[in-house]
């Protein structure tokens, strides 16, 4: 069979030791369609990201760029701009038939910590391929906000595949036509393209820029900090926004998503054409994503954005992504939303957990 490993997959790879850990694993760690990575007990400050490459391990390549190490388990500050390469806990032993790929979890992504997965012998990021054997380290540069991090806190995820079960657009179609996708006209080219909501149905909020000078954000804090103090409001009136150079934004899109129990999505960025402008680092949907049958009616997709070297306008119901669906090999024994505590179910223009919900 071909498709994307659910949950119960991933648990007997657990058990068979296809994936092990230096600690045992937690409960909440085997998500619907993926596993959550741990950060290890150190950190390796280095000059600058690199990949290990072709024969070549990321310990050889650490004594070539450390410039200092750091023990985590007290906590420890990762500071913006700096790049850090973090052991993680879980190591693999793929067999032959199954190749993995890594991303951010959604609250690392908007709290713009780039997290990336480097693998020895790798040649890409947050690729790894087929019979993998070896230890797994996540590359982490604070963009926005310095973090405090500890060994075990979560901050990317690992999605299993056998084989290739991408939707064509045509298979797309004939989703969307049996299962609505979203809750509007459906626009499928390359994936179910989404755009941005810059005409909210009340008020005038359309979205979140991150302030400069900020304090550090401890990542095992829930629901605690002032968005004022991190964030700034954007409002418009007009139905458009002009994204500054370098600036980071959480938008949401226009469009409620629904990922229905057999199947995964991934956020891809839109062609390069359409903007100088990234969107969404952390692009995992799981199977029962703002779906009925988990608890839920829809949901938007929040939009981390992130401008280039010219200030660019953003206007409403522009498209700035696509959706890209894939078969699961079979549906998850846990929906997003339904057996698992959830925190962007149902959601519209949210900030991550870590944020107190701004005042009305």
């Amino acid at each position: 069979m071909t498709g994307v490993l659910p949950s119960q997959r991933i648990a007997a790879l657990i058990a068979s030791g296809a994936i092990t850990a230096d600690t045992p694993f937690v409960e909440g760690q085997v998500q619907p369609a993926s596993l959550d990575l741990r950060l290890g007990a150190k950190a390796y400050r280095v000059r600058a990201s690199f990949l290990a490459g072709s024969g070549r391990t990321v310990a050889e390549r650490l004594t070539e760029f450390e410039m200092h190490r750091i023990e985590l388990g007290p906590g420890a500050v990762l500071e913006k701009g700096c790049v850090y390469v973090v052991p993680l806990m879980e190591r693999l032993a793929l067999p032959d038939d199954l190749h993995a790929v890594a991303n951010a979890k959604s609250s690392t992504g908007r709290l713009d910590l780039l997290t990336r997965t480097i693998t020895d012998g790798g040649v890409e990021f947050d690729r790894i391929g087929a019979g993998y054997t070896g230890p797994l380290y996540a590359e982490i540069c604070p963009r926005s906000f310095s973090v405090l991090v500890r060994p075990g806190m979560r901050l990317n995820q690992l999605r299993l595949r056998a084989g290739q079960a991408v939707l064509d657009d045509a298979a797309l179609a004939a989703l969307h036509e049996a299962e609505p996708l979203v809750d509007r006209a459906a626009r499928i080219d390359g994936g179910l393209g989404f755009s941005v909501d810059l005409a909210p149905a009340s008020g005038s909020l359309v979205g979140y820029r991150a302030k400069p000078h900020t304090g550090v954000i401890d990542l095992d804090r829930i629901g605690q900090y002032d968005p004022a103090e991190f964030w700034e409001e954007i409002h418009t009136g007009n139905g458009q926004i002009i994204l500054d150079p370098g600036a980071f934004y959480i938008l949401v899109s226009l469009e409620s998503v629904t990922i229905p129990p057999g199947y995964a999505a991934e956020m891809a960025p839109y062609l390069a054409l359409v903007g100088e402008f990234r969107v969404h680092y952390a692009g995992f949907f799981d199977p029962g994503f703002g779906h009925a049958s988990a608890g839920g009616q829809g949901a938007r997709g929040v939009l981390e954005v992130r401008c280039h070297e010219a200030p660019f306008v953003l206007e409403h119901g522009q498209i700035v992504g696509r959706l890209v669906y894939e078969r699961m090999e079979a549906v998850p024994d846990q929906l997003y939303g339904r057996e698992i505590a959830s925190n962007y179910q149902g959601q519209g223009l949210k900030l991550s957990k870590h944020f107190r919900a701004p005042k009305p």
